[in-house]
């Protein structure tokens, strides 16, 4: 079963989500955990986290369905000393919230370097980090890298470099990978040929492997192949083209893991999730 949804914003109360998803006709979704630009980490409001889970229960969701994102300022391969341990520690909070809220996976970026060190050097330091991280958060969360599309110094954009990061970890329980098509496609990850669908996906299991895929965010791209831009477009209508998505659709390898639109107009999500669960109709 394919589970399909979109970021859900709601800062000011966390449990809206699982009805806002619900509304979408979603059955998984995304969230933040707190401020995603900013360091400070508030506490939940009494009451807020079971109120989550209430809801979640409500509207037939499980942890399976659910991947929240962590901030953007957290950078695990930072140069500079005090934003690499601001980063493990934030990495780390917002690890410890989700166990709190029931849930079981937490999306990041792995970082920059800055151009202060080379690329293995930071692939390296993510895992360090990574491997502090996870000693410091509950056991029941796994930490899941996001690819990038390697705009700036980001690292994470080959599958060689993702592999790299989790040879490093020490707990790979603890570990899995979110591919971003709009990122993978600026990275040179063709999704949008059948040819370079199965290549990527062979790359993918040589350097990776295929158990450590958490889930994967659905955007179509404004930016050509390799341009290391990242730019999302709705679905159908950018460069990766609606095809690709249609064929994801009717990928067993899908099935069970959040897939989660994060495409520019929120307007169009609701017929976004409509039209991508019927291509998964089709497959099934």
């Amino acid at each position: 079963m394919k589970y399909i949804g979109a970021h859900i914003d709601c800062p000011s109360d966390l449990a809206e989500a699982p009805l806002l998803a619900s509304q979408l006709g979603a059955t998984a979704f995304s969230i933040v955990l707190k401020d995603p630009a900013k360091w400070n980490f508030q506490v939940l409001p009494d009451g807020q986290a079971q109120a989550f889970r209430d809801a979640c229960a409500l509207h037939g969701f499980s942890a399976a369905q659910i991947l929240p994102h962590a901030g953007f300022v957290v950078n695990l391969c930072s140069p500079d000393p005090r934003k690499l341990k601001l980063s493990r520690i934030s990495l780390s909070a917002e690890m410890t919230r989700a166990a709190e809220l029931g849930l079981t996976m937490v999306n990041f970026h792995p970082g920059a370097h800055l151009k202060q060190m080379q690329e293995a050097e930071a692939c390296d330091l993510v895992a360090e980090s990574l491997n502090k991280v996870l000693a410091d958060s509950p056991g029941t969360v796994t930490a899941v890298i996001e690819n990038t599309a390697g705009q700036g110094s980001n690292i994470g954009f080959s599958f060689a470099q993702i592999g790299r990061i989790i040879s490093g970890i020490d707990d790979k329980s603890r570990v899995g990978v979110c591919i971003d098509t709009a990122h993978g496609f600026a990275a040179g990850y063709d999704f949008s040929t059948e040819e370079g669908y199965h290549a990527l996906w062979d790359e993918f299991d040589r350097e990776i492997g295929s158990r450590y895929l958490r889930g994967m965010h659905l955007n179509d791209s404004q930016r050509p192949l390799s341009s290391h831009i990242d730019r999302h477009a709705p679905i159908g209508a950018g460069t990766i083209g609606a095809a690709a998505f249609r064929r994801l659709m009717h990928d067993p390898r899908l099935d069970g893991i959040p897939l989660i639109l994060e495409t520019p107009d929120a307007a169009r999500w609701q017929a976004e999730v409509a039209q991508l669960k019927a291509w998964a109709l089709e497959y099934s």
